[in-house]
């Protein structure tokens, strides 16, 4: 294999159309760790956050081990593995990157639905794993690293020094996985709310509802940071999105890349303060196990994801049940990344 080309940028996060996606210094911070720690992706998990293996949504299970604590054993000489977690939008971000390395004549072999951080960090440590889809925030929080600026250049920098020698990230793609207030398109349209500081005016009125977490972890930072002390906090849990779709809550902690976002027209507030830091999908890689051409073709299909499009794509696999390798096939021509 040639020699690993490191890291030459961090593409900054892009707001997603008609809706900007998700802190400043210490109470930015926090939150990151907060968010990283509890986050959940649109198929109801921590991106990469744990959890028994389970199979994903219209993908075959893989044979690699879950939580058993054994590692498969390393592909051939020359092929790369592309492994993933086990829910549904890291399986559709593996079959993108494996079918964009195989359009490049990369020697391929797909491990999905592989279980948790813990066991896919270890598995690429040991050359089982050659390229994962991760989120750059909550990778960093996993190595207890932290970050003082939110921004997605300034936590892949802190990766990239808190990462072991082995390991590197390739270039991060726009597209995030992450916390939004989000709001109903008929509350945005009668106050005028864009973003999460418009609802100073309005959150004495407002009532928020999230994960049962939601108010222990984010109350304060939403105070310190935006000055908002709601009416209520609510838990609502996986009905959040259609509680605020029906009224019984006004603002909703849903993540960026959820499908209800998409079905219940909702309006995910831009986050100016950067309350909500980096969550970026990043291809997290063992750099003995990717040459020159892997890392172009996976840096390509970074420079092609964002937030507005991932979202278009889940909507596909988890309401649609279409499935994930026709959904990544489909996008990548499109993209004119095969």
């Amino acid at each position: 294999m040639s020699t690993f080309t490191p890291l030459s940028g961090s593409a900054t996060p892009k707001p997603a159309a008609a809706a900007s996606v998700r802190r400043t210094a210490s109470a930015a911070v926090l939150a990151v760790l907060a968010l990283a720690a509890t986050a959940c992706s649109s198929s109801g998990g921590d991106p990469l956050g744990g959890g028994a293996s389970t199979s994903a949504a219209g993908s075959a299970p893989t044979s690699a081990a879950g939580g058993s604590g054994t590692s498969p054993a390393a592909a051939p000489g020359g092929t790369v593995v592309v492994g993933s977690a086990n829910f549904p939008e890291n399986v559709l971000l593996g079959s993108i990157y494996s079918q964009a390395l195989r359009a490049k004549g990369v020697k391929v072999e797909e491990k999905f639905n592989i279980g948790s951080r813990e066991v896919l960090y270890g598995q690429l440590q040991s050359g089982s794993l050659s390229v994962l889809p991760e989120y750059n925030g909550a990778l960093l929080a996993y190595l207890g690293g932290k970050s003082a600026d939110p921004t997605s250049a300034a936590v892949n920098a802190e990766l990239t020094k808190t990462l072991p020698a082995s390991l590197g990230i390739l270039e991060s793609s726009p597209a995030e996985d992450k916390d939004t207030l989000s709001i109903s398109q008929e509350s945005a349209d009668k106050f005028g709310l864009k973003t999460i500081a418009d609802l100073a005016a309005k959150a004495g009125e407002f009532t928020i509802g999230g994960p049962p977490e939601f108010k222990s972890r984010q109350e304060q930072p939403l105070k310190d940071v935006y000055g908002l002390t709601f009416k209520e906090w609510k838990s609502t849990g996986e009905t959040t999105a259609n509680a605020v779709k029906d009224g019984s809550i006004q603002v909703g902690n849903v993540f960026s890349t959820d499908p209800k976002i998409t079905q219940l027209k909702l309006v995910p507030l831009a986050d100016p303060k950067n309350l909500f830091g980096a969550q970026n999908v990043t291809p997290l890689v063992n750099k003995a196990k990717v040459d020159a051409t892997a890392t172009g073709a996976l840096n390509a299909v970074s420079a092609k994801l964002d937030t507005a499009g991932l979202l278009a794509l889940m909507k596909k696999v988890a309401v649609d049940k279409e499935d994930p390798s026709a959904v990544a096939k489909d996008w990548l021509k499109s993209s004119g990344l095969s």
